[in-house]
């Protein structure tokens, strides 16, 4: 099998990391593009990595590290924008697309994978929802001869991920009751790994050219079961309460001002849709996606001996305290 070049943009997140260590190991040459590479020096341990600096937002310079390329990968995504409006989500989704496919179409770039999201779509009631399916909608009126695929998976999880730690986290953090907006939001979750394979097979392009490929898991949750299964894997049992959607709203809003921002407005309305597939991605390219209950116990169960342990150390201190004041 022929060893393919690779230039990949976002390679340095949660999904883009671990993909980045599967394409070498498989023998691959990897380049990873980075405004700043000293501040991704985890990547260079990886053997055989090119790490380099580039203005992404720079067509020249884009097309120029995309020259000689066999594939371009797009990992990039933003749950967040720093102001408000939707401009920062347009720049990191739809303007970076424009000047990908402008880039790879001057470089002579055969083939693009584009990291999307389900339900992405230019009428989406978000501006990330929104910002990905523009994107998505340039890629399929781009002309000439890009061999293109897109992805859009369900919220991934996986060890080191940002969403069943972030619920895990934020369990240890209120007492008693957790306040939960749009608790009966549907969700198809996906391991991460999963995503990656499927992204591994598209990497030649052959049977996948033009496809979209919708990924998920095989269990639909609602928020709340997630929520819920969090609490029981880490011990971090709390009382569930689901805020009516115009106190959910003022939560949005409020947390928008919230260092780091682990809840926003337009989180929010990303939340009035369901992210569930309409058709198997999976089951298109032979894959059989894995259980998320079977593999967040896995790594969600270092917060559960946490919590024993903190449990067993205050219980040791009763008895201590109690034994002392008997004398």
């Amino acid at each position: 099998m022929k060893l393919l070049s690779i230039c990949i943009l976002g390679g340095s997140g949660f999904l883009g990391t671990r993909l980045v260590a599967r394409l070498i190991r498989d023998g691959h040459r990897v380049t990873v593009l980075s405004r700043d590479r000293e501040r991704h020096k985890h990547l260079l341990v990886l053997p055989g990595l090119t790490l380099e600096n580039c203005d992404v937002y720079d067509e020249a310079q884009l097309s120029e590290r995309f020259r000689g390329k066999d594939v371009v990968i797009n990992l990039v995504g933003i749950l967040n924008e720093r102001w408000f409006g939707g401009d920062g989500f347009r720049r990191a989704h739809t303007e970076l697309t424009r000047v990908i496919l402008q880039a790879a179409r001057s470089a002579g770039v055969p083939r693009l994978l584009q990291m999307s999201a389900l339900a992405a779509s230019p009428d989406a009631p978000s501006y990330y929802l929104k910002s990905k399916g523009e994107a998505e909608r340039l890629i399929r009126d781009s002309s000439g001869d890009l061999n293109w695929s897109i992805f859009q998976p369900s919220v991934m999880f996986g060890p080191g991920d940002s969403f069943l730690n972030r619920f895990a986290n934020l369990l240890g953090s209120v007492p008693f009751v957790f306040p939960l907006a749009r608790p009966g939001t549907r969700f198809q979750p996906v391991l991460v790994d999963d995503v990656i394979e499927a992204l591994l097979r598209c990497l030649r392009g052959d049977a996948s050219r033009g496809q979209t490929y919708q990924l998920g898991g095989p269990q639909v949750y609602t928020l709340r079961q997630i929520v819920d299964l969090v609490a029981k894997l880490t011990g971090r049992r709390k009382w569930i309460v689901g805020l009516p959607n115009v106190v959910a709203r003022l939560q949005g809003f409020v947390m928008n001002f919230v260092p780091g921002r682990p809840f926003s407005s337009d989180n929010y309305k990303s939340l009035t849709v369901d992210s569930v597939c309409t058709e198997d991605g999976f089951a298109k390219l032979g894959i059989q996606p894995q259980s998320m209950l079977a593999t967040a116990r896995q790594y969600l169960g270092a917060f559960e001996d946490n919590a024993r342990l903190s449990q067993n150390r205050a219980a040791v201190g009763r008895d201590t305290h109690s034994h002392t004041s008997r004398f």
